[in-house]
């Protein structure tokens, strides 16, 4: 069974959405997602003050077994990315709920986070 923190949201196709205490959220894959993709060899995240619309693709996760779009849980404008990742995406597999994290957000919207399963919902998804 995947670790799937109780303090976040999740989007059915598998990416995670955290609250920060400043109106923005981080976004990043599930420990399923992660688990399931294999060995990250890159990620390919959006540039900053792109705007994000709920549902659409954002950027590419690529692994020793496939490449996947990830998709925008939420709508919103990208204020920051993981420039980690550009030198160290296995972070991804290591720690996907922290420094794994993809693109930070400033939400158009905020309920659109209330509308995301919560983790017991999402675990039930992802067993």
């Amino acid at each position: 069974m995947s670790h799937v923190p109780t303090d976040l949201r999740y989007a059915k196709s598998h990416e995670w959405v955290k609250r920060e205490s400043d109106g923005t959220v981080l976004i990043g894959i599930t420990d399923y997602a992660q688990n399931s993709l294999g060995d990250i060899t890159y990620v390919q995240t959006p540039k900053i003050s792109a705007r994000l619309k709920q549902g659409e693709v954002y950027g590419v996760v690529e692994s020793v077994k496939a490449a996947s779009d990830l998709y925008a849980p939420i709508s919103g404008e990208v204020i920051a990315v993981n420039g980690e990742l550009e030198q160290a995406p296995e972070s991804v597999n290591r720690e996907p709920y922290a420094t794994g994290w993809m693109v930070r957000l400033k939400p158009d919207n905020p309920a659109e986070i209330d509308a995301l399963l919560d983790a017991a919902a999402y675990a039930q998804l992802a067993s």
